[in-house]
């Protein structure tokens, strides 16, 4: 059986410049999240329906729900932290 081991990322803090980039890597994660479901052919629906491949989801990013943006969000700090865990350094040009 599968068991996942991520690595450790709780010692990683982001600065307020990275808290800010961390809203913007969201965004951009829905962008590319939505242009999928696109190509596959999804289409916005009220409810999610696999069969007939529609989501409520297929909306601007600022139109989506908190707790679908915090999906989002998460993947986008989770991946931060992790850049930092590993020794890398983000700067801004």
């Amino acid at each position: 059986m599968y068991t996942p081991k991520p690595i450790d990322t709780s010692s990683a803090e982001l600065s307020q410049e990275l808290l800010e980039l961390t809203e913007r890597i969201a965004e951009n994660v829905h962008e590319v999240w939505a242009e999928g479901r696109i190509s596959q052919g999804w289409t916005y629906g009220e409810h999610r329906d696999d069969d007939k491949k529609t989501t409520p989801c297929l909306v601007p990013y600022d139109e989506l729900p908190e707790e679908e943006k915090d999906y989002d969000r998460k993947t986008a700090m989770g991946t931060l932290k992790l850049i930092l865990t590993l020794g890398y350094k983000i700067e801004k040009k």
